[in-house]
């Protein structure tokens, strides 16, 4: 058992700036997809991302219930899509522009950069999966990322 309190653990590891990514897939019912700042580059060969969906989102079993997802890294300018798709049970997808993947999966529009990927493994991690996914195709887009540090989202000046 640890003496680490979980509001002091998530505060102080808010200071590890991250991107945002909005992992999408298709279900049944149509497009499906979370905010996830638990996201990255795993291998380069060969090619694999991982991102760690927690066991409580009611998100993540839809998104991946056919195996192919799509990571779609949000540009500056999209805060308002990363709250969005933060929140459950609205309809995420209302008025978002996308196109599917190779695999189906939402590209979002106006993303910075997506990775269409399919589903390789799932581990348990703590109150998390821990998701390790095969990259079959990539694109990427001028612009600067949206970043998440300290509770709050922010802009990279380079």
């Amino acid at each position: 058992m640890s003496s680490i309190e979980p509001g002091e653990f998530r505060a102080v590891l808010g200071h590890f700036a991250s991107g945002v990514v909005l992992v999408t897939g298709i279900h049944d019912d149509g497009p499906a997809g979370f905010t996830c700042q638990s996201f990255f580059s795993l291998s380069l060969d060969p090619p694999l991302v991982a991102l760690a969906p927690g066991k409580s989102s009611t998100s993540w079993p839809r998104v991946s219930s056919r195996g192919a997802i799509c990571v779609n890294i949000l540009a500056a300018d999209q805060e308002g899509l990363a709250r969005t798709f933060a929140n459950s049970g609205a309809d995420k997808f209302a008025g978002v522009g996308w196109s599917p993947a190779s695999h189906g999966a939402p590209r979002l529009h106006g993303a910075l950069a997506w990775i269409d990927c399919e589903v390789q493994d799932i581990h348990d991690a703590g109150d998390h999966h821990l998701v390790v996914a095969r990259v079959i195709e990539i694109e990427s887009n001028p612009g600067q990322p949206l970043v998440f540090y300290r509770g709050g989202f922010g802009n990279f000046t380079p």
